[in-house]
């Protein structure tokens, strides 16, 4: 296959090699459980605000099994969990929420179950049929389902979910228009209704920190790629508005973790603060609580951090969109940000422990056209895109 990191050439890997790659792969990324443990709070609850089980159109699957391991390792309490765009998404999403609802039952009360809904087919009745079975909360996702924020279709929704008192989570990242002003409408005048806007209201994060920054009920979500963004809402919205959040199985851990402690440490929370993000905050929606009074943002407006590591991040933002299309890196944006591995600025601890992320990350995307099978190239991209992220994580939140 042919790379250009350093420079163009044709590489060729066997089966074995492949499976090496991946396993010393693997074996790094599991290093930094330790690097995680170290940046928790002693004895921290962990409530994951943001997870999907079930078969989405766009190829990924959130396996229970998967995911119940997951939380077992990392120690992950609770979680509010619901069914991706399926396959068999119509009518209604009644079969998936069907699922939705058993996996909430077999788990025993670790995931709690938000009904999903689509707003061309009877949306009022499926939410309400799923509450009565149990459903805790209700999932909204106007880019998937291809609806705006004006449609006259959510006033009912919002109207359910106040009489119930039942969180709404929205989806607020990538593919959106502007919509703080249409939900701003609806949250005025549904105020039982609690908000959770998903990946930090990156879709239009300024009008949404301006419309509810400051305002009970309203919440954001920590999965977003990059740490960039939570810095910014740090500084945008007040520390109990925030909850952490993976987006599993499109956000993985241990960097789902990660990226949300450590951009919090760099904008300044306390222990205390980091807590309520970590599980206090979702633990009082989940349990019915009244939202407490939010208090100022903590983070700051500017952001100050080594060239080396600046540049970095940059390369690094590059090659995210080619390894989630599964393109080769044509630009070479790897060997740039190796390349900036090399500067002298006083961090060569960070700077190594990134270097080897992305060395072996070099290696393993290599070797993504050396795989025949689809759902083994899947796993190798993944991989090699979960190295970068740690890459870039460490590069935004080091010396910082």
């Amino acid at each position: 296959m042919r790379t250009s990191d350093t420079a163009a050439r044709i590489v060729h890997l066997d089966s074995r090699a492949v499976e090496d790659v991946l396993e010393r792969a693997q074996s790094l990324i599991a290093g930094y459980d330790e690097q995680l443990a170290r940046e928790l709070p002693e004895g921290v609850e962990i409530f994951d605000a943001h997870v999907h089980l079930g078969h989405d159109i766009d190829g990924m699957t959130g396996v229970y099994e998967d995911l119940q391991r997951i939380n077992e390792r990392y120690r992950i309490s609770r979680c509010f969990m619901f069914c991706m765009d399926e396959v068999d998404r119509h009518p209604a999403f009644r079969a998936a929420n069907d699922r939705t609802l058993a996996y909430a039952e077999r788990s025993g009360g670790r995931l709690i179950p938000f009904v999903r809904l689509d707003l061309g087919e009877e949306p009022v009745e499926e939410a309400t049929r799923c509450l009565d079975l149990g459903a805790r909360g209700i999932k909204l996702h106007p880019r998937a389902q291809r609806f705006l924020l004006n449609d006259e279709r959510l006033a009912p929704v919002f109207a359910l979910a106040a009489e119930r008192r039942v969180p709404i989570l929205i989806h607020g990242g990538r593919g959106l228009p502007p919509i703080a002003d249409h939900l701003r409408r609806l949250v005025d005048r549904y105020p039982e209704a609690q908000l959770i806007i998903a990946h930090a209201g990156i879709a239009d994060l300024g009008s949404l920190a301006a419309s509810f920054g400051g305002k009970a009920g309203v919440y954001f979500d920590t999965s977003v790629w990059s740490p960039i963004d939570l810095l910014s809402l740090y500084h945008l919205v007040s520390p109990e508005q925030v909850v952490y959040a993976s987006d599993y199985p499109y956000g993985q851990q241990p960097s789902s973790l990660l990226i949300a402690v450590r951009t919090a440490r760099v904008a300044g929370l306390a222990d205390d603060q980091v807590r309520m993000m970590l599980s206090g905050t979702a633990s009082r929606i989940a349990d019915g609580e009244e939202p407490v009074e939010p208090t100022p943002p903590i983070g700051s407006q500017t952001f100050a951090q080594p060239m080396a590591f600046a540049r970095i991040h940059q390369y690094l933002s590059m090659a995210t969109p080619l390894l989630w299309t599964r393109q080769a890196d044509t630009i070479g944006v790897l060997g740039l940000a190796l390349n900036a591995c090399d500067d002298r600025d006083g961090h060569q601890e960070e700077r190594d422990r990134i270097r080897e992320l992305l060395e072996t990350a070099r290696d393993l995307w290599r070797a993504i056209p050396e795989v025949d099978d689809e759902g083994e190239q899947r796993i190798v991209s993944r991989t090699t895109f979960r190295l970068v992220h740690l890459a870039d994580i460490l590069a935004v939140t080091s010396g910082a």
